[in-house]
């Protein structure tokens, strides 16, 4: 038996890289996908472009986080409404941090997901 081993190149793609940093906003855009889009690319292109396990790992995280952190804030909207700040601070988070980290992408740094519990690593 003959085992045949595939070696693909893998390739700089920065462009692919902000691209699934950016598409999580289509939460805001569409009401979904913002979840479902960076984790398609993600694997599908692991093994295909340099940093992308590194980024869509940190993404997936992240958006997890998130749900979590909106799950946990609903019943704290009894408690004196602080669960409707923890949802504007939840939104106002989750629209600016994967800007951030396209900018960061696209510059060949690291990601930075700072409230994401790693779930992934």
């Amino acid at each position: 038996m003959e085992i045949v081993h595939h070696e693909t190149a893998l390739r700089e793609d920065k462009q692919l890289l902000v691209l699934t940093h950016l598409s999580q906003l289509l939460d805001y855009v569409t009401g979904f996908g913002g979840f479902i889009v960076p984790l398609i690319l993600w694997v599908v292109n692991k093994d295909r472009v340099i940093a992308m396990d590194e980024h869509g790992k940190s993404i997936i995280n992240f958006q997890i986080s998130i749900f979590i952190y909106a799950i946990l804030c609903i019943p704290a909207v009894f408690l004196l409404g602080l669960g409707i700040l923890g949802i504007i601070a939840i939104g106002i988070l989750a629209f600016v941090l994967p800007i951030v980290n396209a900018v960061k992408a696209s510059n060949g740094e690291k990601p930075n997901y700072y409230i994401s519990i790693p779930f992934f690593s």
